[in-house]
């Protein structure tokens, strides 16, 4: 398809780093170029995300924007916040002058300002929901959720994602299309060990935060330990700025326990695939709603035994993988006991991984994903020359749908 080397989408994102959202928007990013679309992306600061948009044929573009955070409630944190605004009411408002782009592809609920601000110019909208809290307060859930009603297309990356936006407003449920997060495998797949001779190497994947249940992954090691059942544990992955304190007291609760030679602090890392190629087992014990669960599915990419909290979209992410085991959110012993029973049942599981390798990739295709988000753009923008394919998201089954609504989390 060939479009005029003026017809440009702005995509507005609120950082620069390598995580879930980020490696999602690449993927959007190369759908909208692959459709013909010149594409510039505005992140409000540098970092690794930009290096990797420029390679794939993006412009980049940094502009100030308020990102809504819980800091926000805080006097200092209101500051910067409305400070922030200012000076992304100058500068955005003249970059869409500018650029008049065909659409505004928004790529998260927490920068609103891109929202109004393209609604003002009378700019189509499309925004990519990646956030999803179903335990929020109803009030919160209205404000989060309220800029959407401004939107000329809301997609979100799963059915809980939808469950959470339509408790805030039912027209928002109604309207807003499921398009499974595209998640590329690695390049080159190690296969899991034949036998679990020593240590079980567990490997976890993503912020450490005291959302993410890393301290009890700590305590599910200690556990294992006291039980005679030898593991590792690599933590893969950075705190957000801010939030050092709780990486200091994960380390305090390692040398508590004397479990320094038992748990690794990675860091983060651009490519995680070694990491988890290294390991046995993927660990995603967040404690919190997840809208998806991205590492989850990696985990499963990666050929090995993923056991993940079963809550929110991690029940999506993990829907009809053999190999994928879902405990209690929180709760160290069970996660404990989901590890021994991988040590004590491993040929059981390994016979179990490549059918789900493969599911995974079929269900999780970063080209059907690229193409689902153009056809959305370009149906919003009006701009269709031809018909696409018709493209269907995975719809989730009755059972996750269920556990989902009866999940006290899920609600």
């Amino acid at each position: 398809m060939t479009r005029s080397p003026h017809a440009a989408i702005l995509v507005a994102h609120p950082g620069s780093e390598l995580y879930g959202s980020d490696r999602v928007l690449l993927e959007s990013v190369s759908g909208l170029l692959s459709d013909g679309w010149d594409v510039l992306v505005t992140v409000p600061a540098d970092g690794p995300l930009i290096a990797e948009l420029r390679r794939r044929g993006a412009r980049v573009e940094l502009c100030p924007a308020p990102v809504v955070r819980k800091s926000v409630l805080r006097p200092r944190g209101f500051v910067r916040f409305a400070a922030t605004t200012l000076r992304g009411l100058r500068r955005g408002g003249a970059l869409l002058r500018r650029e008049r782009p065909a659409a505004v592809f928004v790529n998260t609920v927490t920068i609103p300002l891109w929202i109004g601000l393209a609604r003002l110019a009378r700019i189509p909208v499309v925004v990519h929901v990646h956030e999803g809290e179903g335990t929020a307060s109803p009030i919160v859930k209205k404000v989060l959720s309220a800029p959407l009603l401004l939107a000329q297309t809301v997609i979100a990356n799963s059915a809980f994602s939808v469950e959470v936006l339509r408790s805030a407003y039912p027209s928002l449920g109604r309207r807003t299309t499921v398009v499974y997060n595209a998640v590329p495998g690695p390049e080159h797949r190690r296969p899991a060990r034949a036998v679990i001779d020593g240590d079980l190497r567990v490997t976890y994947i993503g912020r450490l935060s005291p959302r993410k249940g890393v301290d009890v992954a700590i305590d599910a090691i200690a556990e294992l330990q006291r039980r005679g059942v030898p593991a590792r544990l690599d933590l893969v992955g950075a705190v957000f700025p801010g939030y050092e304190w709780y990486e200091r007291d994960l380390h305090r609760k390692v040398d508590e326990k004397r479990l320094q030679s038992r748990v690794s602090f990675v860091g983060f890392q651009p490519s995680v695939w070694d990491y988890l190629s290294a390991g046995d087992v993927v660990l995603v014990p967040s404690v919190a709603d997840e809208p998806f669960g991205n590492t989850a599915v990696e985990g499963i990419l990666s050929g090995r035994p993923v056991i993940a909290s079963a809550t929110s979209g991690l029940l999506e992410a993990t829907d009809g993988y053999r190999t994928a085991v879902t405990v209690r959110p929180g709760d160290a012993a069970s996660i404990a006991d989901a590890l021994q029973r991988t040590v004590e049942h491993w040929a059981d599981a390994s016979a179990l991984l490549d059918r789900d390798v493969q599911a995974a990739e079929e269900r999780h295709s970063p080209e059907s994903y690229q193409r689902r988000i153009a056809e959305l753009v370009r149906a919003t923008v009006g701009a269709t020359t031809a018909p696409a394919p018709k493209l269907s998201p995975r719809t989730p089954s009755r059972r996750t749908l269920s556990r989902l609504r009866l999940s006290p989390r899920g609600r």
